[in-house]
């Protein structure tokens, strides 16, 4: 800048330190220095420069303030409506970005931020001053180009990717108008262009079947394939159990013990046994000794580090482990020797763990049962059932009754239980969804549910008093504004909630969830009580577990599934043999914060593609029933409609536009939508008749429209038809 720029930059400079300014918009500035309108733009370009050199901030509202702007840095999150949010390390709150503060970021990039307000209840505000690394290289898409034409556009498949990427001619890698491409960033659209790309992949024509959830694989870059040094190293040991592998193990193949497990599951990594000692129980938890054939730094265990957990889509699994694993010998298949790592219990009459045992074992298990078997002998009283399995009846009885128990004693400390159901997808050998209906739990997924938390409780515990290096499962305190939120909301319906001054304490949401039980806005309300809280993670500091009202958990029964159950086996297994020595301690206290780290993040990543496959067939299926009539209730109000959920587990909107000539004022705070010329009102938890009226599966939503409850009675309900009661 030349002398005469450096002057008019201190005299601005010098005119908003004075002590008699305060903070005004450029126009008003402008005015008051009286800049000609033919000049402004120089002063627009000075204030620019002050403003990076961090003399001069600008709120949102665009007012100029002196002092040193705040920074911070950050990755940016993109959301589906435009604007985001920048996650700070180590900070509880994250900043709002509005989409025109964006500054070109995308969904993933690294960040540095300036702060521009701090409204009152709410996020801080900012907006994105540079852009220091870029989360994605890569983007999953529609190709599209029109005939004759030499360029064409990938149209992202994730929303939070506002722009096409511009494929230039000769870059689209053989692809052709209707294929879905993973396409390699050029350019990122700087200067307000398009981003720029080239096509690496081409994953298969949108119509063909399996195409779609191929898509969402790629777009979260999970990994499909083994590498064949992996493969072949779980071939080499994969072999049966011998005489030399049960050295020094505690021999429990006498025991009477089974899995009960889903009809369709594979990977069966926990077994359970239980006796009567007198008054006592014995209950016995038998995981398979995965680390016995996965070990530490290995190809397997690089690789089961980079996958972190098996991900379970709507139409296949992507294993943590090979098959050859984890459907081999690390699965607790009937009839079978098997290795394991047991947790073996004894509980008194009021489901007290009086003392246990962690031990390295050899089992056979018995029987492999499925939930609906063994609901079927403890709940149906099932005659057929009861005769097929009369050895065992008398050992799940006593496990229905210590399961009673076990879950009244949670209960009483405070635990809170979310009984709302999860979608059970039901698809054709083409990957279409013939049925959706609600994965309802039972008596049996409840008992294995009980003994599983025992058993990573009663281990969490006795290696946090071990004092040793240990991961373990945390969920930390909710948020206090969240929840004063919810306590606010909850009040439209007629509830109450007691919230401290710092901290709710989680009987108060269990009592909550007791008191909605059985009312329409039940599922609304849980909902809403669980995104008040924070997500559950692992770490190597214990805090407690604040959902489980646990002051101690872990996560130890998984270990074919989840990489941090795999990782404390090893700690247990050096622990039990004698080997825990000073160089081993120091070894895992080195380990462990990064594989908790690494094991949080690709569990939400694998949460996330989970729920985006269920998303796509819940559009899929909806797509093949416009017109037809269903029951739901209002799960969302918002500015632009309604959210009405299905009993189905499906959930769609209603649009403003698509709710009669009236219009429609949007009270927040009593979470109501009323018509200022019907006066007709609509709230939160209503049941409502609605029509199917579009469903888009590109973008996954569903909309429907309101309908006429005599047109219900007359179709009975096409959820009914449909299979999902």
């Amino acid at each position: 800048m030349d002398r005469t720029g450096e002057k008019q930059k201190k005299v601005v400079y010098d005119f908003i330190c004075d002590d008699l300014y305060t903070p005004m918009k450029f126009k008003e500035m402008a005015m008051l220095l009286q800049v000609p309108k033919t000049r402004r733009q120089e002063l627009k370009e000075v204030l620019e420069e002050l403003e990076a050199e961090g003399k001069i901030a600008v709120s949102r509202r665009g007012k100029y303030y002196k002092g040193e702007a705040e920074k911070k840095t950050g990755i940016y999150r993109a959301t589906r409506k435009g604007f985001g949010f920048v996650t700070v390390p180590e900070e509880e709150t994250d900043i709002y970005i509005a989409q025109e503060d964006q500054g070109g970021a995308f969904d993933g990039d690294e960040v540095e931020v300036q702060i521009t307000g701090r409204p009152s209840g709410r996020n801080r505000e900012g907006k994105i001053l540079r852009i220091l690394a870029r989360g994605h290289a890569r983007v999953v898409g529609l190709y599209q180009r029109k005939p004759k034409q030499a360029y064409g556009f990938v149209i992202p498949d994730d929303p939070r990717f506002s722009k096409d990427v511009f494929i230039p001619e000769g870059k689209e890698g053989g692809a052709a108008d209707g294929h879905k491409v993973v396409a390699e960033f050029l350019s990122y659209g700087e200067d307000g262009r398009n981003p720029e790309g080239k096509i690496v992949e081409i994953i298969g024509h949108v119509n063909d079947p399996g195409t779609d959830i191929l898509s969402i694989v790629k777009g979260y870059e999970l990994p499909l394939e083994f590498p064949e040094r992996v493969q072949n190293q779980a071939v080499r040991v994969a072999k049966e159990v011998s005489p030399a592998d049960m050295a020094g193990r505690k021999d429990l193949r006498d025991w009477q013990m089974v899995t009960i497990d889903g009809e369709d599951a594979k990977d069966l990594d926990d077994a359970v046994s239980l006796v009567m000692e007198g008054e006592n129980y014995l209950l016995g938890v038998h995981i398979a000794d995965v680390a016995n054939y996965v070990q530490e730094n290995s190809a397997l265990d690089r690789e089961a580090l980079r996958r972190g957990t098996s991900v379970y889509l709507a139409d296949r699994v992507i294993p943590m482990l090979p098959h050859t694993l984890s459907n081999g010998i690390c699965s607790l298949n009937a009839g079978c020797d098997r290795l394991a790592l047991s947790c073996i219990m004894r509980i008194d009459p009021n489901g007290a763990v009086l003392d246990h045992e962690i031990a390295e074992t050899v089992i056979h298990v018995q029987e492999r049962m499925t939930y609906t078997s063994v609901k079927k002998i403890l709940e149906d009283e099932d005659e057929a059932e009861r005769e097929r399995y009369q050895d065992l009846v008398p050992m799940f009885q006593r496990m229905g009754k210590l399961s009673a128990i076990l879950r009244k004693r949670r209960q009483k400390r405070g635990s809170i239980d979310f009984d709302f159901p999860e979608s059970k997808l039901i698809l054709d050998e083409q990957g279409m969804p013939l049925e959706i209906r609600p994965y309802e739990r039972n008596v049996a997924t409840k008992l294995i549910e009980d003994f599983m938390l025992l058993a990573n409780e009663t281990v969490a515990e006795d290696y946090y008093w071990q004092e040793l290096p240990f991961l373990y499962r945390t969920h930390e305190q909710p948020d206090s504004e969240k929840i004063r939120a919810l306590a606010i909301f909850i009040n439209n319906f007629g509830y109450s909630m007691h919230v401290g001054q710092n901290e709710v304490r989680p009987k108060e949401i269990q009592k909550l969830l007791a008191k909605v039980e059985g009312s329409d806005e039940e599922a609304l309300i849980s909902r809403l009580a669980l995104r008040s809280m924070k997500q559950a993670r692992y770490s190597p500091e214990n805090t407690g577990h604040f959902g489980l009202a646990a002051n101690y958990y872990t996560h130890f029964t998984s270990p074919i599934r989840r990489y941090p159950d795999l990782q404390i086996h090893r700690i247990i297994k050096d622990s039990v043999r004698g080997r825990m020595n000073p160089e081993k301690i120091e070894h895992y206290e080195t380990i462990l914060p990064e594989v908790a780290r690494a094991s949080s993040e690709l569990e939400r990543r694998a949460d996330e593609a989970e729920r985006e496959t269920v998303r796509l067939k819940k559009a899929q299926y909806m797509s093949r029933h416009v017109g037809e009539i269903y029951e739901g209730v209002i799960s969302g109000l918002t500015r632009w409609g309604m959210y009405v959920e299905l009993k189905n587990t499906v959930e769609g909107l209603i649009h403003v536009a698509n709710m009669t000539d009236d219009h429609y004022d949007y009270d927040e705070g009593r979470c109501l939508m009323t018509g200022t010329r019907t006066g007709k009102t609509y709230r939160l938890g209503q049941r409502l008749a609605v029509r199917v009226i579009g469903a888009d599966v590109f973008l996954r939503t569903v909309d429907f429209e309101i309908a006429d409850e005599g047109e219900l009675e007359d179709g009975k309900d096409n959820e009914c038809e449909t299979g999902c009661q």
